[in-house]
């Protein structure tokens, strides 16, 4: 198990393949493994880097601080600790707010950046993430097993076609998450404005949402558009919030063409 020891902890990442780095980021409540199938395909022309976020799978946080901000500094870290000087980054919801605050406060180390379901304002989350932002609230749903397991299946069977894989992926993901991860990322994206931020972006941004997510509001491809010279847009209409697993062959081929284009996508 691949691991490197950065100022705030030690951050769990696997890679796979040959070729121009490519980091792929989780979003909440998961891990490295959302990434498997997709290290496979992009594997086989990229060496692509699939981290843990702090509090997340099997990195492991000294500080107990977690959130978006720090998230986006252990990126840079990540790089700097790899000896990648820059690359692409590919992100899943919160991973791929934490990319775009990578190419805003770090840009020379960001290529391209490609944002899945991500939010960019964070008002724009499902009404019981939003809530699961609370202390309060996170400590409920981890006194009550049964509230837990019940939240994670309705979120998951609601989250893409096939509920019952993404179900078993999740939960095992979420068995690792202590509760203050779980409120503290979610209560910092919950507060996320990603709008004044993008305008100063340079570098291309692909957005890919699924017409059918009911995790993030889809609308966040128009917010993107509407406030990142730079960005275009991937429109899944048959996907929720997981276009990797509803729509795996046609995300492949639209991610891969971004990767090696030289030039952006129309809008």
């Amino acid at each position: 198990m691949p691991t490197l020891v950065t100022e705030q902890g030690i951050v769990h990442y696997e890679a796979y393949g040959r070729g121009r780095p490519v980091i792929l980021l989780h979003g909440w409540l998961g891990s490295w493994a959302l990434w498997r199938d997709t290290i496979e395909e992009l594997g086989k022309e990229f060496r692509t880097y699939a981290l843990d976020f702090f509090g997340f799978g099997d990195s492991i946080d000294r500080s107990k601080s977690v959130g978006v901000d720090n998230y986006v500094d252990l990126v840079a870290q990540f790089m700097d600790k790899l000896g990648i000087p820059k690359a692409p980054l590919i992100g899943h919801s919160m991973g791929g707010t934490v990319s775009l605050g990578v190419a805003s406060r770090y840009p020379q180390k960001v290529v391209k950046v490609v944002v899945i379901g991500s939010p960019i304002v964070g008002s724009s989350l499902n009404f019981f993430l939003k809530l699961s932002g609370y202390k309060q609230i996170a400590n409920l749903v981890y006194t009550l097993p049964l509230l837990k397991e019940s939240f994670i299946w309705a979120l998951t069977q609601l989250g893409a076609k096939n509920g019952r894989a993404l179900y078993r992926m999740v939960r095992e993901d979420a068995s690792k998450v202590s509760s203050d991860s779980f409120f503290q990322s979610i209560g910092t994206l919950r507060e996320t404005d990603m709008t004044d931020k993008l305008a100063a972006i340079q570098v291309p941004i692909l957005g890919v949402y699924g017409k059918k997510d009911i995790i993030v509001h889809p609308n966040q491809s128009k917010y993107l558009l509407k406030h990142a010279p730079t960005a275009r847009e991937a429109w899944f209409v048959d996907s929720g919030h997981f276009p990797m697993m509803d729509e795996p062959q046609r995300f492949y081929s639209t991610v891969v063409d971004f990767l090696k284009g030289e030039n952006q996508p129309p809008r």
